[in-house]
Protein backbone atom coordinates (compact mmCIF):
# COMPACT_ATOMS: atom_id res chain seq x y z
CA UNK A 1 0.00 0.00 0.00
CA UNK A 2 1.31 3.45 -0.89
CA UNK A 3 0.23 6.83 0.46
CA UNK A 4 1.29 10.31 -0.64
CA UNK A 5 1.60 12.93 2.09
CA UNK A 6 1.46 16.63 1.22
CA UNK A 7 3.44 18.73 3.71
CA UNK A 8 4.20 22.43 3.95
CA UNK A 9 7.26 21.80 6.14
CA UNK A 10 9.96 19.11 6.06
CA UNK A 11 9.67 18.65 9.85
CA UNK A 12 6.61 16.47 9.27
CA UNK A 13 8.53 13.83 7.34
CA UNK A 14 10.21 12.10 10.31
CA UNK A 15 7.02 12.39 12.39
CA UNK A 16 4.97 10.41 9.90
CA UNK A 17 7.80 8.02 9.10
CA UNK A 18 7.98 7.26 12.82
CA UNK A 19 4.24 6.63 13.05
CA UNK A 20 4.46 4.39 9.98
CA UNK A 21 7.30 2.37 11.49
CA UNK A 22 5.51 2.01 14.84
CA UNK A 23 1.96 1.34 13.70
CA UNK A 24 1.75 0.61 9.96
CA UNK A 25 4.50 -1.80 8.98
CA UNK A 26 4.82 -2.28 5.25
CA UNK A 27 3.19 1.04 4.37
CA UNK A 28 5.03 3.03 1.70
CA UNK A 29 4.97 6.80 2.17
CA UNK A 30 5.84 9.35 -0.49
CA UNK A 31 6.43 12.78 1.00
CA UNK A 32 5.61 15.88 -1.06
CA UNK A 33 7.02 19.00 0.60
CA UNK A 34 6.29 22.58 -0.46
CA UNK A 35 6.82 25.33 2.10
CA UNK A 36 5.83 27.87 -0.53
CA UNK A 37 2.22 26.62 -0.51
CA UNK A 38 1.72 27.74 3.08
CA UNK A 39 3.47 31.05 2.48
CA UNK A 40 1.10 31.90 -0.36
CA UNK A 41 -1.97 30.50 1.40
CA UNK A 42 -1.28 32.72 4.40
CA UNK A 43 -0.81 35.79 2.23
CA UNK A 44 -3.55 35.25 -0.35
CA UNK A 45 -5.90 32.64 1.10
CA UNK A 46 -5.99 28.85 0.60
CA UNK A 47 -7.79 29.03 -2.75
CA UNK A 48 -4.75 30.77 -4.23
CA UNK A 49 -2.81 27.49 -4.11
CA UNK A 50 -5.62 25.19 -5.27
CA UNK A 51 -4.18 24.73 -8.76
CA UNK A 52 -0.71 23.86 -7.51
CA UNK A 53 -2.12 21.44 -4.93
CA UNK A 54 -4.11 19.64 -7.61
CA UNK A 55 -1.09 19.37 -9.92
CA UNK A 56 1.08 17.92 -7.16
CA UNK A 57 -1.54 15.39 -6.13
CA UNK A 58 -2.24 14.33 -9.70
CA UNK A 59 1.44 13.53 -10.13
CA UNK A 60 1.45 11.50 -6.91
CA UNK A 61 -1.56 9.48 -8.02
CA UNK A 62 -0.02 8.90 -11.44
CA UNK A 63 3.04 7.50 -9.67
CA UNK A 64 0.99 5.00 -7.67
CA UNK A 65 -0.43 6.69 -4.57
CA UNK A 66 -3.58 4.89 -3.41
CA UNK A 67 -4.61 7.73 -1.09
CA UNK A 68 -3.37 11.20 -0.22
CA UNK A 69 -3.09 12.83 3.20
CA UNK A 70 -2.64 16.60 3.49
CA UNK A 71 -0.86 17.39 6.75
CA UNK A 72 -1.32 21.18 6.56
CA UNK A 73 -4.50 22.41 8.22
CA UNK A 74 -4.45 25.72 6.35
CA UNK A 75 -4.74 24.08 2.92
CA UNK A 76 -6.45 20.84 4.00
CA UNK A 77 -9.85 21.96 2.76
CA UNK A 78 -8.44 22.78 -0.66
CA UNK A 79 -6.82 19.35 -0.86
CA UNK A 80 -10.09 17.61 0.04
CA UNK A 81 -11.93 19.49 -2.71
CA UNK A 82 -9.51 18.03 -5.26
CA UNK A 83 -10.23 14.46 -4.19
CA UNK A 84 -13.28 13.68 -6.34
CA UNK A 85 -11.29 14.62 -9.47
CA UNK A 86 -8.36 12.33 -8.69
CA UNK A 87 -10.05 8.97 -8.26
CA UNK A 88 -8.39 8.19 -4.92
CA UNK A 89 -9.26 9.26 -1.35
CA UNK A 90 -7.80 12.63 -0.37
CA UNK A 91 -7.95 13.40 3.34
CA UNK A 92 -6.96 16.26 5.59
CA UNK A 93 -4.97 15.15 8.61
CA UNK A 94 -7.08 17.04 11.14
CA UNK A 95 -10.54 15.70 10.26
CA UNK A 96 -10.47 12.67 12.62
CA UNK A 97 -9.20 14.93 15.41
CA UNK A 98 -11.99 17.42 14.67
CA UNK A 99 -14.59 14.66 14.93
CA UNK A 100 -13.35 13.82 18.42
CA UNK A 101 -13.36 17.48 19.45
CA UNK A 102 -16.86 18.03 18.07
CA UNK A 103 -18.25 15.65 20.69
CA UNK A 104 -17.06 17.92 23.50
CA UNK A 105 -19.00 20.81 24.99
CA UNK A 106 -16.22 23.38 25.16
CA UNK A 107 -13.21 23.36 22.86
CA UNK A 108 -10.11 25.56 22.90
CA UNK A 109 -8.18 25.59 19.62
CA UNK A 110 -4.52 26.57 19.73
CA UNK A 111 -2.50 27.44 16.64
CA UNK A 112 0.94 28.85 15.95
CA UNK A 113 -0.22 30.19 12.57
CA UNK A 114 -3.34 32.33 12.75
CA UNK A 115 -4.49 31.30 9.26
CA UNK A 116 -5.05 27.81 10.65
CA UNK A 117 -7.63 28.87 13.23
CA UNK A 118 -10.55 29.60 10.89
CA UNK A 119 -10.31 26.34 8.88
CA UNK A 120 -9.96 24.31 12.09
CA UNK A 121 -13.01 25.89 13.72
CA UNK A 122 -15.07 25.34 10.58
CA UNK A 123 -13.97 21.72 10.42
CA UNK A 124 -14.91 21.02 14.04
CA UNK A 125 -18.32 22.58 13.52
CA UNK A 126 -18.87 20.53 10.38
CA UNK A 127 -18.17 17.33 12.32
CA UNK A 128 -20.66 18.10 15.10
CA UNK A 129 -23.77 15.97 15.42
CA UNK A 130 -26.49 18.27 16.72
CA UNK A 131 -25.42 21.48 18.38
CA UNK A 132 -21.75 22.32 17.80
CA UNK A 133 -19.46 22.83 20.79
CA UNK A 134 -18.54 26.26 22.08
CA UNK A 135 -15.19 26.96 20.47
CA UNK A 136 -12.63 29.56 21.47
CA UNK A 137 -9.33 30.14 19.72
CA UNK A 138 -5.89 31.27 20.79
CA UNK A 139 -2.73 32.02 18.83
CA UNK A 140 0.52 30.90 20.44
CA UNK A 141 2.42 34.16 20.33
CA UNK A 142 5.99 33.94 19.08
CA UNK A 143 5.84 30.21 18.42
CA UNK A 144 5.86 30.32 14.63
CA UNK A 145 8.86 32.62 14.55
CA UNK A 146 10.75 29.98 16.53
CA UNK A 147 9.54 27.28 14.19
CA UNK A 148 10.70 29.20 11.11
CA UNK A 149 14.07 29.83 12.76
CA UNK A 150 14.57 26.10 13.25
CA UNK A 151 14.19 26.31 17.04
CA UNK A 152 12.05 23.19 17.46
CA UNK A 153 12.62 22.96 21.21
CA UNK A 154 11.59 26.57 21.72
CA UNK A 155 8.58 26.08 19.48
CA UNK A 156 7.33 23.04 21.37
CA UNK A 157 8.00 24.70 24.71
CA UNK A 158 5.88 27.69 23.67
CA UNK A 159 3.05 25.42 22.56
CA UNK A 160 3.20 23.39 25.78
CA UNK A 161 3.10 26.61 27.83
CA UNK A 162 0.04 27.76 25.89
CA UNK A 163 -1.66 24.42 26.54
CA UNK A 164 -1.00 24.72 30.27
CA UNK A 165 -2.30 28.29 30.27
CA UNK A 166 -5.82 27.14 29.30
CA UNK A 167 -7.92 27.18 32.49
CA UNK A 168 -9.26 23.71 33.29
CA UNK A 169 -12.60 25.22 34.26
CA UNK A 170 -13.06 26.79 30.82
CA UNK A 171 -12.55 23.83 28.47
CA UNK A 172 -13.36 20.17 28.03
CA UNK A 173 -10.69 19.54 25.40
CA UNK A 174 -7.77 21.35 23.78
CA UNK A 175 -7.11 21.02 20.05
CA UNK A 176 -3.66 21.57 18.56
CA UNK A 177 -4.54 22.89 15.13
CA UNK A 178 -1.24 22.09 13.39
CA UNK A 179 0.44 18.71 12.99
CA UNK A 180 3.79 20.28 13.92
CA UNK A 181 2.45 20.95 17.43
CA UNK A 182 1.85 17.28 18.27
CA UNK A 183 5.05 16.63 20.22
CA UNK A 184 4.08 19.36 22.69
CA UNK A 185 1.38 17.06 24.12
CA UNK A 186 3.90 15.08 26.16
CA UNK A 187 5.48 18.27 27.49
CA UNK A 188 2.29 19.80 28.85
CA UNK A 189 1.14 19.27 32.43
CA UNK A 190 -2.58 20.04 31.99
CA UNK A 191 -5.19 17.55 33.15
CA UNK A 192 -7.35 18.37 30.12
CA UNK A 193 -7.39 16.06 27.09
CA UNK A 194 -5.14 17.46 24.35
CA UNK A 195 -5.82 16.36 20.77
CA UNK A 196 -3.22 16.31 17.99
CA UNK A 197 -3.72 15.18 14.43
CA UNK A 198 -0.85 13.03 13.07
CA UNK A 199 -1.68 9.60 14.53
CA UNK A 200 -5.43 9.63 13.88
CA UNK A 201 -4.98 11.30 10.51
CA UNK A 202 -2.51 8.71 9.24
CA UNK A 203 -4.68 5.86 10.52
CA UNK A 204 -7.68 7.29 8.66
CA UNK A 205 -5.69 7.57 5.43
CA UNK A 206 -4.59 3.95 5.74
CA UNK A 207 -8.18 2.82 6.18
CA UNK A 208 -9.31 4.92 3.22
CA UNK A 209 -6.66 3.37 1.01
CA UNK A 210 -7.73 -0.12 2.05
CA UNK A 211 -11.38 0.64 1.41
Amino acid sequence: MALALLHTSPVHVPVFDGLRDAEHAGLALRHLVSEELLTRARAQGPEAVAGDVERMLRCAVAEGAEAVLCTCSTIGGVAEEVGPRLGVPVLRVDRPMAALAAAAGRVVVLAAVESTLGPTVELIRSEAVGAPPRITTRSVEGAWERFEAGDREGYLAAVAAAVDAVPVAEADVIVLAQASMADAVGRAATSLPVLASPRTGLAAAVEAARG
